[in-house]
């Protein structure tokens, strides 16, 4: 078996290495949302290397190949791809993980590899611009497609299992069991079904503020509904994370309550929690937080929206422009 792009072989071989990395950095962000940010350091920095390699091997070429063969692809992949990144994340559109997933792909595949295995040439398609495109942008065109399928394969799962509601393009339905370990947000409110219920890393951030489970409060709900009952002594609420170390419990007892707590006011205590506490719960209101507590305290099954990371469908955008190419252009030719 040889492996080939023409050009480049070795650094195109080279950055398959990025593979693994994304279908590991998929996977961990559907099971923890979290990406640490040192996991994108090695590849940006093999991703400079081969391009200065890239770039060395295309000005020894000359002509086609240096101008339109790498200058062309590079200046569009890190002049527009790598600001477009930014600027998602700049205005809320995308995670820190994702912008930084993206800028490492527009540093790593600017240009088009080629790999030939036997007598088939991979990708298979043409890019629409020829060598002058730039790869990344197809990796990026990708994974949006991708991500627009994902609300139509939720609507067929929920129809298969007879779950006809106006929010089964974005989420199912799960047991309140299940609310503490998953991540998304909350598609039912006390007054029914809404996009813009409680983000679920909100809620276990109360909880472990409060030293709590969610057992705890589905047992005793009025209990825990009066904000005389809020821990003197609070635990640090983590970030929310499904996999924090446990908060101390004390059953939420206390003989002088906090003073910004003792209001009748603030049922949960939903207002006093989000003013101890540093930032501000993935943007969580009292009024969110207490419509979140009272569904999840009450409900046996609730509808919640999975939010599914970016980074899956960018991952498997990288496979099918690595495989195929550009999906788009060959759809709509």
């Amino acid at each position: 078996m040889t492996l080939s792009t023409g050009l480049a072989s070795t650094p195109d071989l080279l950055r398959l290495l990025a593979v693994p990395v994304f279908a590991w950095a998929a996977v961990r962000d559907v099971r923890t949302r979290r990406i640490a940010a040192d996991v994108w350091v090695p590849l940006g920095l093999l991703a400079l290397v081969l391009l200065v390699w890239d770039g060395w091997l295309a000005a020894q070429a000359g002509g086609y190949a240096w101008s339109y063969g790498f200058v062309m692809p590079a200046a569009i992949s890190l002049g527009f791809v790598v600001p477009l990144a930014y600027l998602f994340w700049w205005f809320g559109g995308f995670g820190g993980a994702d912008a930084k997933a993206l800028m490492v792909l527009a540093l790593l595949f600017p240009t088009v590899p080629r790999y030939v295995v036997g007598d088939a040439t991979a990708p298979l398609t043409v890019h629409p611009l020829g060598e002058a495109g730039a790869f990344s942008l197809t990796i990026l065109t990708n994974a949006v497609l991708v991500g627009a399928a994902i609300p139509l394969a939720l609507a067929i799962r929920n129809a298969l299992a007879g779950r006809i509601a106006p929010v089964m393009f974005v989420g199912w339905p799960v047991s309140w069991e299940r609310l503490p370990r998953t991540h998304g947000r909350l598609l039912e409110t006390p007054t029914g079904l809404s996009r813009n219920g409680l983000d679920l890393d909100a809620m276990r951030m109360y909880l472990r503020w409060r030293g709590l489970s969610l057992a705890d409060l589905r047992a005793d709900p009025g209990r825990y509904r009066d904000p005389e009952t809020l821990p003197a002594e609070p635990n640090p609420p983590t970030d929310g994370a499904v996999d924090a170390n446990a908060p101390r419990s004390d059953g939420g007892a206390l003989e002088s309550p906090p003073a910004s707590a003792a209001v009748r006011g603030d049922p949960w205590g939903a207002e006093a929690f989000l003013e101890s506490i540093d930032g501000t719960a993935y943007g969580t209101t009292p009024e969110t937080l207490r419509g979140g507590l009272e569904v999840a305290a009450s409900e046996e099954t609730v509808w919640v929206s999975p939010g599914t990371p970016f980074l899956v469908p960018v991952f498997l955008g990288l496979v099918i422009a690595l495989l195929y190419g550009d999906l788009l252009f060959g759809l709509l030719f």
